[in-house]
């Protein structure tokens, strides 16, 4: 394992800003501090001038692999999240087949194993009758199990009442949930293609996948964890209303009921519809501009734990299907950083906090082992980045295997120059270094 050294880069980590060198070997961050310049090293990056953030963490990915890899494949995903400082990810099972079996989850540990430039990991999925399969998962190398709690992925709605109490009775895993209520779902889609019919605007979406939708269900999950003490974490939340549900009282490592945001949920509105169209189209959807005021601020205050992608892709053929037709889901591992960074930009969080919920809340939320800080002794998963250099969003560079992104055009007040995976110099300067692929997280439970 070759081994760098990284010089006067202003270290985010643990809610301090520092200059530091750090130096790193076999993988591990082995010393950080002043004046290690005199050290040996295959490789010396100069960071002067530029911040050094541990690598994000994005607990909620979908790279299709297997059965859907004419969207994407772990390859192609893992690395386009590569060259956006993601240095690790968790994986959904709702591929095809589903992650349903411990066979089938093993498949996709080895396809990673062989072709992700990114650490990883992959939920085990639950359905209405494979209970006593997913117990079987091993909580010292498996993220969590997976419920959907909504009509998202089809076959894999858990909606049977008796089954998710067993499964939040018996599971002493980490269960994450997609909350929507699929009975309000149908019914407003039912209003919606009498009133509209065959094609309407994606305007609709939000009003068809409901506040109400959202907030019934999440509460629903809450009540369960509660009654059995079971340990929550709900995905994605896209609704002011929802932030209510969750304590800020407690520190995170002492929560059982903890939750997520995604980055499109901070950035876009309903009012994008107007202009995205499709391309925004995902569940839960994105809701009217309030909603994402009160998520910031529930993040901030620490109702909300982490930040994540909740990356999905798909052909930009299949997104131009009439509104009924077109599949949700929208392609952001690439981009997380940077957008979180525009909103430093702005004024509206520090870079001290944008490392807490990308990287080190996640770590203990999910009991990571030795992820998620910049220490010594640590894997050194690693992003450094330019603040005064611009990044303009384009289909020439963005690395999705669906080849389109929703913020093409954009152009973000930030640069992802360096990103370090367990110790290998992956991405630099708009290279990818492959010849060392990611590692399988543990955990500490």
């Amino acid at each position: 394992m070759n081994t760098i050294l990284i010089l006067n880069a202003q270290v985010v980590n643990e809610g301090k800003i520092e200059t530091k060198d750090v130096f790193v070997k076999d993988g591990l961050i082995d010393k950080i501090g002043t004046g290690l310049s005199g050290l040996q090293a295959d490789n010396v990056i100069d960071a002067k001038g530029k911040y050094l953030f541990p690598g994000v963490i994005d607990d909620q990915v979908h790279f299709r692999e297997p059965g859907l890899t004419h969207k994407a494949c772990i390859h192609s995903e893992a690395r386009a999240g590569v060259a956006g400082g993601v240095t690790t990810f968790m994986e959904m099972p709702n591929t095809v087949p589903n992650a349903l079996t411990q066979d089938l989850l093993a498949d996709k540990y080895e396809i990673a194993a062989r072709t992700s430039l990114a650490n990883y990991s992959f939920y085990m999925g639950v359905s209405n009758d494979n209970l006593e399969e997913a117990l079987k998962t091993n909580p010292e190398n498996v993220c969590g199990l997976k419920v959907f709690m909504g009509s998202s992925t089809g076959n894999m709605l858990v909606d049977n009442e008796q089954t998710l109490d067993n499964i939040f009775s018996k599971s002493s895993l980490l269960i994450a949930t997609h909350c929507e209520v699929e009975g309000i779902i149908k019914a407003n889609t039912e209003i919606y293609k009498q009133k509209f019919g065959d094609n309407p605007h994606p305007r609709v979406h939000p009003e068809i996948r409901s506040v109400e939708a959202c907030y019934n269900s999440s509460s629903m999950a809450i009540e369960l964890a509660k009654k059995h003490n079971t340990r929550l974490h709900i995905l994605h939340i896209s609704t002011g209303d929802e932030t209510e549900l969750f304590r800020n009282d407690i520190p995170l490592k002492e929560k059982r009921i903890t939750s997520e945001v995604c980055v499109h949920h901070l950035y876009f509105d309903a009012r994008d519809y107007e202009t995205l169209g499709n391309q925004i189209k995902c569940n839960p959807a994105i809701k009217a501009d309030g909603h994402k005021q009160r998520i910031f601020q529930a993040l901030l205050d620490n109702k909300i734990d982490v930040i994540a992608t909740d990356h999905a892709p798909h052909l930009w053929s299949e997104k131009e299907n009439p509104y009924w037709s077109s599949p949700s889901g929208l392609p952001l591992v690439q981009h997380p950083l940077n957008l979180m960074l525009e909103f430093y930009h702005e004024g509206k969080i520090s870079l001290e906090r944008i490392a807490e919920k990308m990287s080190h809340a996640v770590a203990d939320c999910f009991q990571i082992s030795k992820r998620g800080y910049i220490r010594e002794g640590y894997w050194a998963d690693l992003v450094l980045v330019d603040l005064e250099n611009t990044t303009t969003v384009s289909k020439e560079n963005v690395y999705y295997q669906c080849g389109w992104s929703p913020l093409e055009g954009k152009t973000f007040n930030s640069t992802i120059t360096h990103t370090i995976v367990s110790g290998h110099l992956a991405f630099e300067n708009g290279q990818f270094n492959e010849s060392v692929q990611g590692k399988r997280l543990l955990f500490e439970r």
